[in-house]
């Protein structure tokens, strides 16, 4: 098969960016009392600023597709290429805007191009990345001369206070703490919006570097352990009961779809099982961890990142911290989109050098799953 390769990366970040003290006047207070989390999950995920597709006061100014096209409509600009000419748009995300169409049928309709394939990838965190090889394959078996592929999210508006009202008052109906679940409150604080977008063909850039794909490879744990990051869900001895089983009036009075995270599981896992993952795709592809020149994991928060660099080396990984490039104090976790984020400051700083490899890891806690990405620099 023919070598695929990133022409263009390009992101969209929302509005200006939002400090940590500005957070809560953003995103609302829930019952009048401050949030007791926020503190606490800020000093530890080190995010300083981030990006949200709401105003001042939590009115909408951009939806997820429209994120997307925004991203698009930048990658077409500085790369010069025709939409014309696209062949798939391969969308990923975690927060699409509707249950039903798509996200990426809803992308393509705001794009108005032309007739073409579209690919939805859903998912959390690795939905992104899932979009990702799903342009690769499209274009490395010769079904697409020229893919875009985007990863985005559009989560400002899931967190805002008035989503937790309802259930606050019901807690204080019932005489109980009207504070929302710290597994719901956790997550106001840590996530952020935004669209990254990337442009592939089997053509290099002529006068300016591209990236070459070596491969794309995932690994679920989904058969070992039990749902931790969920959305329109409720969770009971381990398994999910469904929005659509449950009665109406759950759905506000307990928040059923609010994004919710056990972060005992998520301690427990994500870490020991991202060691396993790594090196299982490294050996498989018969890569050795010195091989790698850059390294762009994505994370949820800087503690993570330690407790990852102390796993890394107990286990023998050998890619010393130096050569990490992560961003995510200055931008926030914007999941699907973050390693476009992460990739797309790196490729267009100026800096990279023909030859050098480059090493994407992008872990999702919904069920525990795992995308890699190796790419060269030519």
């Amino acid at each position: 098969m023919p070598t695929v390769y990133i022409n263009s990366i390009a992101k969209f970040l929302p509005n200006e960016p939002v400090f940590n003290d500005r957070m809560e006047q953003v995103l609302g207070v829930i019952n009048g009392t401050p949030s007791r989390a926020r503190s606490i999950v800020l000093r530890n995920n080190r995010i300083t600023s981030r990006y949200y597709a709401i105003d001042a006061d939590g009115q909408p100014t951009h939806n997820n597709a429209e994120l997307t096209i925004e991203a698009i409509n930048r990658l077409l600009a500085q790369s010069g290429a025709d939409k014309q000419r696209i062949d798939v748009l391969s969308c990923g995300t975690s927060t699409p805007d509707q249950l039903l169409p798509s996200h990426a049928s809803m992308v393509h309709g705001l794009w108005q191009n032309r007739p073409m394939e579209i690919n939805s990838a859903s998912g959390i965190c690795t939905s992104g990345m899932n979009a990702l090889k799903y342009a690769y394959m499209a274009v490395a078996t010769g079904n697409a001369k020229q893919a875009v592929c985007t990863g985005s999210e559009r989560v400002s508006s899931w967190l805002r206070a008035d989503k937790f009202t309802n259930e606050s008052e019901r807690l204080a109906a019932l005489e109980q703490n009207p504070l929302i679940a710290f597994e719901k409150d956790f997550l106001r604080w840590m996530l952020s919006d935004g669209a990254g977008a990337m442009l592939l063909s089997t053509q290099p850039n002529h006068g300016a570097p591209s990236l070459a794909i070596h491969w794309v490879d995932g690994i679920s744990y989904a058969h070992e352990v039990e749902p931790c990051m969920y959305a329109g869900a409720i969770k009971a001895d381990g398994q999910l009961i469904p929005w659509s089983d449950t009665p109406p009036e759950a759905w506000l009075g307990q928040s059923i779809f609010a994004i919710k995270q056990d972060i005992k599981l998520l301690e427990a896992h994500i870490i020991p099982k991202g060691v396993q993952s790594i090196q299982e795709v490294l050996h498989r592809h018969q890569v050795e961890a010195t091989d790698i020149d850059h390294f762009l994991p994505h994370i949820s928060s800087y503690f993570f990142r330690d407790r990852l660099a102390e796993a890394f080396e107990n286990a023998g990984i050998d890619i010393p911290e130096e050569k990490w490039f992560i961003n995510l104090d200055k931008v926030g976790n914007m999941g699907s989109a973050s390693s476009y984020i992460q990739l797309e400051e790196l490729f267009n700083a100026g800096k990279l050098q023909r030859g050098e490899k480059i090493l994407l890891s992008v872990p999702e806690s919904g069920r525990f799953s795992y995308v890699y990405a190796l790419l060269e620099v030519t």
